[in-house]
């Protein structure tokens, strides 16, 4: 999850590589250090905390450095100190490295160099990397790191300077993120290109055990077998501009309120509307292949799954297609079954989670064709799935994901319709489903504007400890959602559950302590839900409701409501879910919490 930059060429390289810091810090900020050479030397600064602590006392120190890494992290090693912060140092001292990913292998690699006399001083797996290259090191620092590699278990993405090496930077990846940004007489490398997209869009991706040479004006690619290899430069296909809170207090505030124009954008061009349908442009195959689909598996973590987990009750109710959603983290140790005409959606808003990308190359290897959704161009997952259908939300800052959800819902239900009217759904039905869609984008208005009253109820609910949130059909996920929104940002312990389960056990817990948000918006099993909340406000609980306009009966039971426009019950995920959000900043704004970057959290998930 940790993220990697570092700079080669004439400009400040300790300016730039903080400045590339700062636009990584989603992927973690326990801690922050930067190493380079000058003159020579090797030079390093470490500290606990966010990168504008480093930044600080980077600046009170006065260094300089004509080459430089950095790194921002996010602990899994070692808790978050100085001593466990990167970069990490070979035993002379004359090499630093900085790492994202795991080293399954760490601890036999530790116990043997220790064995041989090295000594180790933190209680990182990273620190292994570095005191093996350094044991390797004979005067040749390439060939130390291609001797190191293939000792290397996991998924890695390392970046390294040598004080005998003044003009280069070392970096590999295998199974890791990493790209190298080719400039004029200058490099960039990154755990994520939009670190450096404002300096170039030239670029080079690296994996499979590949290693760098990286100078100013020349770059060289080593494969496994140490062999060098030409790897094609790629454009970066949409530019990263400056991106600040507009005025908001957080970007997570923005977020939520970009949803409007992220849903427009996510619709644009997608449907055609005399035939009721939807199109998609990044779809490489045929379409009438998805024909003979019989089976979907959606794979996905987080927020992504919640996405999914609507999608299937979609999928399954429109287009009458059996769907599989699975966490990727679990399904990826399982030794599935991939029966014919099975079709495979993995949806990952960065397109660099760990466990779904394991999950695709296991699905990949038994012959599964694989759909990616994601918001990342040129990320690893639009690379190596098979397509991928973009959510054009634009960059996601807050580590809470807010419009990347709506986003993901928005393409996943347009791919639901284009199943469903290519099998049995009418062209009338088609259409009204596309009017439902277009209006959201003003529904979605309509809940923003609430959101001072939302502030009220969040004044009111802030001081408790435990949340449920419930919801019946498509409004168990959203639930599922809400619950998550809330424990990510304000740390109260929220659970999520399906209502007519809560009398298996967690009713239980229902007393004058634990309020109850409902998501009412499902007209199916609306009456069902009134029911499950008149157990809960027997028991002393508090409701608040999310329902819609013009539901009858909920005033006589919620303590508190927050209407939302009425829509169709496959769309109700939607206005209901930015209701909760709303609730969720709020409360997590009266508590005083840092609502962009809740403590233990990263927002891409790059290692198990």
């Amino acid at each position: 999850m940790c993220g990697i930059f570092g700079y080669i060429g004439k400009r400040n390289s300790v300016d730039i590589v903080i400045q590339g810091l700062k636009r990584l810090e989603y992927r973690g900020y326990d801690s922050a250090g930067i190493a380079g050479v000058k003159d020579g030397k090797l030079l390093y600064c470490k500290e606990v905390g966010k990168v504008s602590v480093l930044e600080k006392e980077v600046e009170e120190a006065g260094i300089q450095l004509d080459v430089a890494i950095a790194h921002t992290r996010w602990a899994t090693h070692g808790k978050p100190s100085k001593i466990n912060a990167h970069p990490h140092f070979d035993a002379s001292g004359a090499l630093a490295v900085v790492h994202n990913g795991i080293i399954e292998n760490y601890e036999v690699l530790r116990k043997k160099m220790q064995e041989q006399g090295i000594e180790f001083t933190t209680e990182t797996d990273s620190e292994v990397i570095a005191k093996l290259i350094g044991s390797l090191y004979e005067g040749d620092i390439l060939k130390a790191v291609q001797m190191a590699v293939p000792m290397l278990e996991g998924s890695f993405a390392v970046s390294l300077v040598h004080r005998d090496f003044p003009d280069q930077i070392i970096a590999a990846a295998h199974d890791s993120s990493l790209v190298i940004g080719i400039g004029t007489n200058e490099a960039f490398i990154s755990s994520d290109s939009h670190a450096f997209a404002a300096h170039t869009r030239e670029v080079v991706f690296l994996s499979n055990a590949e290693i760098a040479v990286v100078k100013a004006d020349k770059l060289e690619v080593f494969d496994s077998s140490m062999e060098q290899i030409s790897k094609e430069t790629e454009k970066l296909s949409i530019g990263m501009e400056e991106i600040s809170k507009e005025g908001y207090e957080h970007y997570t505030l923005k977020e939520i309120n970009e949803q409007p124009q992220s849903i427009r954008s996510a619709l644009l061009s997608r449907y055609l509307e005399d035939y009721g349908t939807a199109i998609f442009e990044e779809l490489t195959f045929d379409v009438n292949e998805l024909l003979s689909v019989e089976r979907i598996l959606i794979l996905a973590c987080g927020t992504s799954w919640h996405a999914g987990y609507v999608a299937a009750y979609l999928i399954e109710e429109m287009a009458r297609i059996p769907v599989q959603v699975e966490i990727s983290s679990e399904f990826r140790y399982k030794n599935p079954i991939v029966p014919q005409g099975t079709f495979v959606i993995a949806v990952s808003q960065s397109g660099e989670t760990a466990d779904t990308l394991a999950a695709v190359r296991e699905l990949k290897a038994k012959g599964a064709k694989v759909m990616g959704i994601c918001n990342v161009h040129n990320s690893t997952l639009a690379r190596e799935a098979d397509c991928t259908i973009f959510l054009r939300a634009g960059p996601e800052i807050g580590v809470c994901s807010t419009k990347a959800f709506t986003s993901q819902v928005i393409v996943l239900a347009l791919f639901s319709m284009l199943l469903a009217r290519m099998r049995h759904m009418g062209k009338k039905e088609g259409q009204d489903f596309l009017q439902a869609l277009k209006a959201l984008p003003e529904q979605i208005q309509k809940v923003l504007e609430q959101a001072e009253y939302i502030h009220e109820i969040a004044k009111r609910y802030a001081k408790y400890q435990n949340f449920f949130f419930l919801g019946r059909g498509y409004m168990y996920p959203t639930a599922l959602e809400g619950a998550l929104k809330l424990k990510e940002i304000s740390y109260i312990n929220a659970n999520g559950y399906p209502a007519g389960e809560m009398k298996h056990g967690p009713i239980a817990l229902i007393n004058e302590e634990c309020p109850t948000v409902a998501f009412c918006a499902n007209k199916t099993t609306y009456d069902k839900l009134l029911s499950n909340l008149m157990e809960v406000k027997a028991r002393n609980g508090k409701v608040i409701a999310i329902a819609e306009i013009g539901d009858k009966g909920i005033e006589n039971i919620a303590d508190e409501i927050i209407w939302v426009p009425r829509t169709l019950d496959e769309l109700a995920a939607i206005p209901s879910t930015v209701a909760a959000q709303l609730f969720a900043y709020y409360v997590a704004y009266e508590r005083g919490e840092d609502i962009d970057q809740p403590r233990n959290l990263a927002k891409s998930v790059t290692v198990e």
